[in-house]
């Protein structure tokens, strides 16, 4: 197997650079939550990060890399919201010019932190247009740089940032479970966890709209789905990348997936029971457990809640049903 883009080395110095400057996310237990699935789970509560979501440790890991030409110049990229937020955060912070292709039906909780930070937004309409498409337009009209939400080594590394984090308070684990769209944060996650313990087994988890990750892994090539119709807005990813398909091949040990209705499910428990927000794509993985998809029974588990970004408007419909 040819070397893969990103090493445990790479994920350490991205967590040099990112010390005083992301937060170090709780670790969160539940009582009810480890009654209900049989083990003893840890949240690692990446809603609680810096532009509210994991994807601000890939972000900032990138734009500090940046020679100082390519700083001058910017960057453009393109994300339903969290890779937004965290872009213009990170840009904000290192005084770098960004600008974010989103799609028109982002939600506006979204926009509006995109736009506070101070990142210029161009929009597009998912079900015609290609935001990879206008992403590389724009960097080639105006000069800028691309960077991508998940397909780019300096993001895969900064998200096991995560991993490395929650392994070093917990110690080893016995499975990790994180969200998948593109598997930035499941790449990132896998190379952190195999470095640190072995034995521990990371398993990434889809919507069962967005199922083109499982199937990847499944049939050994890479295979995409249309805009899937999902609450789950995150993982509304064309397919996985060419940096993080191989990772995932060779570092992940199984994929699972889960309703709309499950992960609803799951984020009104985490609402009542932790008393924290998580957006439908933050609660994947912990979907995957609380609802029995994943056995987890007399193990040790740590499960990602990758973001909690969600317009209040959206959990009130949600949770009235």
């Amino acid at each position: 197997m040819s070397e893969l883009a990103v090493s445990y080395d790479d994920v350490v110095a991205a967590a040099r650079r990112l010390r005083g400057v992301a937060h170090r996310t709780p670790v969160l237990s539940s009582r009810s939550f480890n009654e209900r699935c049989g083990g003893t789970v840890f949240f690692k509560c990446e809603s609680l990060q810096r532009s509210g979501a994991f994807k601000f440790r890939g972000a900032y890991n990138a734009l500090s890399k940046l020679s100082p030409d390519e700083a001058a110049r910017g960057v453009v990229a393109y994300s339903s919201g969290n890779h937004a937020q965290a872009m213009a955060l990170a840009g904000k912070l290192l005084e770098i010019p960004v600008t974010i292709v989103m799609p028109d039906d982002a939600a506006q909780v979204k926009v509006d932190a995109t736009r506070g930070y101070g990142a210029g937004i161009v929009t597009y309409d998912p079900h015609t247009e290609r935001r990879e498409e206008l992403g590389a337009a724009i960097r080639d009209e105006r000069g800028l740089v691309l960077v991508p939400p998940f397909d780019h080594p300096d993001i895969v590394a900064g998200q096991g940032t995560a991993a490395l984090e929650l392994l070093r308070e917990t110690g080893e684990l016995d499975m990790l479970l994180t969200p998948c769209g593109g598997a930035g944060l499941l790449s990132g996650c896998a190379i952190a966890t195999a470095a640190m313990a072995p034995g521990c087994r990371v398993i990434g988890v889809e919507p069962e709209a967005g199922d083109d990750a499982n199937r990847s892994f499944r049939s050994g090539k890479l295979e995409s789905v249309e805009y899937p119709d999902t609450i789950a807005d995150g993982a509304r990813t064309l397919s996985l990348g060419e940096i993080t398909f191989p990772i995932v091949c060779s570092k992940v040990a199984d994929m699972a997936t889960v309703s709309d209705e499950a992960l609803l499910r799951t984020m009104r428990f985490l609402f009542e029971r932790l008393k924290i927000v998580i957006e439908p794509t933050g609660a994947l993985a912990a979907a995957a457990v609380l609802e029995h998809v994943v056995d987890v029974h007399d193990l040790r588990v740590g499960v990602v809640l990758s973001g909690g970004n969600v317009d209040p408007t959206s959990i009130g419909a949600w949770f009235s049903d």
